[in-house]
């Protein structure tokens, strides 16, 4: 039977940096060269694992039943460690096979999941009391995320104070976001993030420069 191919990640900067989903492609057109099956489509889906409401998911179950294919995914991990999840997708009618163990039948990818929930919520607990322990102990929690954040914004002061003499006379002429952000990508000049120059990034600079001032 043909596959259809499903790739997840958990968020949206591993979705435009292609990091996780160059392996998990790699892993499914192995496997589909290996046992000479063709990929009729792959759907890609930017999301927390938490997150039931897949519409990528949900519409390359569709075009499974629709292509009597096979729902070929990386690792039973990209799809869920929900074991009512995983149960539900088992009830949709449509054969799911993982790359990393093709040999498993349905009654192992349940059982696999029963022990992926297990550990998740053994890893929940565990950073609780840790957490908990630190507390009592009278550690400050969020001490590093703290300094990080810090360093984020001066990062961004920074950044936004060598680009002032540049935006603030184009500001200062009345000029539209939109115009704004028109000249700076005339100019050859990149975002904070290194891509071109939008209205809301533009509204960030002005809005960082102002709490500098």
């Amino acid at each position: 039977m043909p596959f259809i191919v499903y790739l997840r990640v958990s968020t949206q900067r591993q979705g435009q940096s292609g990091l996780g989903l160059e392996a998990q492609r790699e892993a499914v057109e192995q496997y589909a060269a290996r046992v000479s099956e063709p990929i009729l489509g792959t759907f890609t889906e930017v999301e927390s694992g938490a997150q039931k409401d897949r519409p990528e998911l949900a519409a390359a179950l569709k075009e499974c039943r629709r292509t009597k294919s096979v729902l070929l995914i990386a690792r039973l991990d990209r799809l869920s460690r929900s074991l009512s999840f995983i149960a539900q997708l088992l009830e949709a009618g449509v054969e799911i096979r993982a790359a990393d163990m093709p040999e498993a039948n349905r009654l192992m990818l349940q059982m696999l999941a029963v022990f992926a929930e297990h550990e998740r919520r053994l890893i929940s607990e565990r950073t609780r009391a840790a957490l908990a322990a630190a507390k009592t102990r009278g550690v400050e929690l969020g001490v590093h995320g703290k300094r990080l954040a810090q360093a984020h914004r001066d990062e961004a002061t920074v950044f936004a104070r060598s680009l002032a003499t540049i935006v603030l006379p184009l500001a200062a002429q009345k000029m539209s976001l939109r115009r704004i952000a028109d000249e700076l990508n005339a100019r050859g000049l990149v975002s904070r993030d290194g891509g071109r120059w939008h209205p809301s990034s533009v509204t960030r600079l002005l809005s960082r420069l102002k709490e500098a001032h």
